[in-house]
Formats: structure tokens, C-alpha cells, sequence
């Protein structure tokens, strides 16, 4: 089964998600701009999600986590927690 290790940044809006990214693309740290923005408790933790399987996460996460490419920030991923900005740290078949 396929695995992936990811982090990510939950924020409530599209326009605060789309500023951070490019916060992030101009060379802010990944970590550090969800331990102070993220509303999710994995923020605290650099938005660290450790390892999970295909289909643990919602159907909108998994298909950016399990398709796009590694050590790059995707998004916003709207699901129904929020807007989400994505960076797959690993990948395994």
C-alpha cells in the first residue's frame, strides 16, 4: 500500500493560504510559518503529519499527497477543515 510522510498549514481562508505560500516560496521557512499560523495542533510540530497510508486523510489531501511532487508546496487544497498548503516529504509504493 502507498505511504507518504507530509506537513502542512490549515488557515481558514484562501487569501491568508495563498500569501503564506508566497511567504514560504520567498525563502520563509516551512516550519516555522505553521507553527505560527497553522490551526491545526500538527503546527506546533512544523505542521509535521508523520507517515500515513492512502485513504487516511480526506479524498482532497490524498490526491495532492499521493500525485504530486516531493519537496514542493501545493495548494491551497480546500477540503472541509480549511484551506491547505502541502509539502510531501516522502513517498513510498
Amino acid at each position: 500500500m502507498a505511504r507518504a510522510s507530509a506537513r502542512h498549514i490549515l488557515v481558514a481562508d484562501e487569501a491568508q493560504c495563498l500569501k503564506l505560500k508566497a511567504e514560504i516560496e520567498g525563502g520563509a521557512d516551512f516550519g516555522a510559518v505553521a507553527a505560527e499560523h497553522s490551526q491545526c495542533p500538527s503546527g506546533q510540530r512544523g505542521g509535521d503529519l508523520g507517515t500515513f497510508s492512502q485513504g487516511q486523510m480526506v479524498p482532497e489531501f490524498d490526491q495532492v499527497v499521493f500525485s504530486g511532487e516531493l519537496n514542493t508546496v501545493h495548494g491551497p487544497v480546500q477540503t472541509q477543515f480549511g484551506y491547505h498548503l502541502l509539502e510531501i516529504t516522502s513517498r513510498s509504493e
